[in-house]
């Protein structure tokens, strides 16, 4: 096994690996505190996380606050042990 086995190919965009690092630490986000943080656009941020959805990695949660939709995401077990295996083989390989 190489030192780049580990390494998962869907967080290797920016916009995906900033999505899971900020899942991964807290119980949920929602789409807007998403794009604030990741300083993105609505469509840039929706295809990513329908990439991350597609591969089980974050859950979605989709309600109405009044009249307006409110969709909160995150992060499911799998997505969790991927991430946690992705960031270790980053480590390996850095060392």
């Amino acid at each position: 096994m190489g030192i780049i086995d580990n390494i998962n190919k869907l967080f290797d965009h920016r916009v995906r690996l900033g999505i899971m690092s900020v899942l991964v630490v807290n119980d949920f986000a929602d789409f807007n505190r998403l794009k604030d943080l990741l300083k993105v656009t609505d469509g840039n941020l929706a295809s990513h996380l329908k990439a991350l959805e597609k591969a089980e990695y974050i859950w979605i949660e989709k309600s109405f606050v009044g009249r307006k939709p409110h969709t909160k995401y995150g992060v499911t077990k799998l997505g969790k042990m991927e991430f946690a295996k992705h960031i270790e083989a980053i480590e390996k390989l850095i060392k």
